[in-house]
């Protein structure tokens, strides 16, 4: 294809995931309600629990119609991720030979659960962090959040954790193409773990010491994991030479035609 076939191929993949969102819109307005009442659940259970005057602020007129778009944006998103996913995949796949192409599929089939089970992971620890930040003022004090800022918190940390949990299958990726061993992998676990930690601690507050475990815990086992299908690729991989080799041996070995003559 020439440079201006690709665009135009671009073009269609780009307008194919635009409506996609679009349609996934009209399905995230009608929930964007649910979701915000999940969301603000922490803020009622302070209230409630503490007596405190706790509650969600609009900054201006509009704040209310903003927020309610933007949810429905970051919903349909989530819920237009196997069509936009795809889209990329029928742009890039023409150009991949069949073994990449089948690590491809491989890698979309199992980022997309791992990305969700993240976000879902997060929205789990959202309690446990809005609790321990408000906690530092005062019961005396009212606690009046924007609207807007809550939701970009809330959002921000959904997406974090996961895209922190598709990190090990970029992982086994860079296995599976030679670029990373599965001995590489489990020499260098104390340094893994520790980076999981400081991102575990960096995404949750540093006083939640168990909202922190509960993000790099599964994190720990996922990288685990990972290492074990590098493994197991790894001796597969050593086998299959190991045999090419000792068949080429005997092919060297066999005498010639005009020897044998």
């Amino acid at each position: 294809m020439s440079l201006g076939e690709h665009l135009v191929e671009l073009r269609k993949r780009l307008l194919i995931s635009a409506i996609a969102i679009v349609v996934a819109m009209v399905a995230g307005w009608f929930l964007s309600d649910w979701v915000w009442d999940m969301l603000r659940q922490p803020i009622e259970i302070i209230a409630a629990e503490r007596g405190r005057n706790a509650q969600i602020n609009y900054d201006d007129v509009t704040g209310a119609f903003d927020l309610k778009l933007k949810i429905s944006m970051f919903i349909a998103v989530f819920l237009a991720s196997p069509v936009w996913l795809y889209q990329i995949w029928a742009f890039l796949s023409p150009g991949l030979s069949g073994k990449e192409k089948r690590w491809g599929v491989a890698f979309l089939g199992s980022a997309l659960p791992l990305f969700l089970f993240g976000a879902y992971v997060g929205w789990s620890i959202i309690p446990n962090i809005v609790r321990v930040l408000t906690s530092f003022g005062s019961d005396e004090d009212a606690l009046f959040l924007s609207a807007r800022g809550y939701l970009d918190f809330s959002t921000k940390l959904l997406l974090a954790v996961g895209v922190g949990f598709v990190i090990p299958v970029f992982i086994v990726l860079l296995n599976f193409v030679g670029i990373l061993s599965a001995k590489a992998i489990f020499k260098g676990w104390r340094i893994a773990i520790l980076c999981i930690i400081l991102f575990a601690a960096i995404t949750t507050p540093a006083a939640d010491v168990m909202s922190m475990f509960l993000l790099a815990g599964p994190m720990i086992v996922l990288y685990f994991l990972a290492g074990g299908i590098a493994w197991v690729h790894d001796k597969r991989l050593a086998k299959r030479r190991a045999a090419e080799f000792a068949e080429y041996d005997l092919d060297s070995d066999a005498p010639s035609p005009e020897a044998t003559a």
